[in-house]
């Protein structure tokens, strides 16, 4: 069995959560989401980014076959890098205009 650990910036554990239950998984409500094939464990960190600016980082320690693993983290990451503007008010037909 392999393990792979990667740290994310920007999501929540409950938006983890969340993804990992749509690539499959089901949450035990102990930080921890159990999919087929795989596992996934789920801790949180304050991390300083500067004297005055600190942000939650979600990290995932997921467990699987080497195949299995490369498939997920993959998929993992494409959502939780995913970044819908629109949410935030952002409109971009009125970018870079002349």
């Amino acid at each position: 069995m392999a393990r792979r650990q990667r740290a994310f910036r920007g999501i929540s554990p409950r938006l983890a959560i969340q993804y990992l239950e749509g690539l499959g998984g089901e949450a035990d409500g102990d930080g921890r989401v159990v999919g087929p094939d795989w596992a996934v464990d789920i801790e949180t960190e304050e991390v300083t980014i500067t004297s005055s600016i600190q942000l939650t980082e979600v990290q995932l320690a997921f467990e699987g076959d080497e195949e299995t693993l490369d498939d997920l983290v993959e998929r993992f990451a494409r959502k939780a890098m995913r970044v819908d503007l629109t949410r935030s008010g952002y409109d971009p037909s009125s970018s870079f205009r002349s």
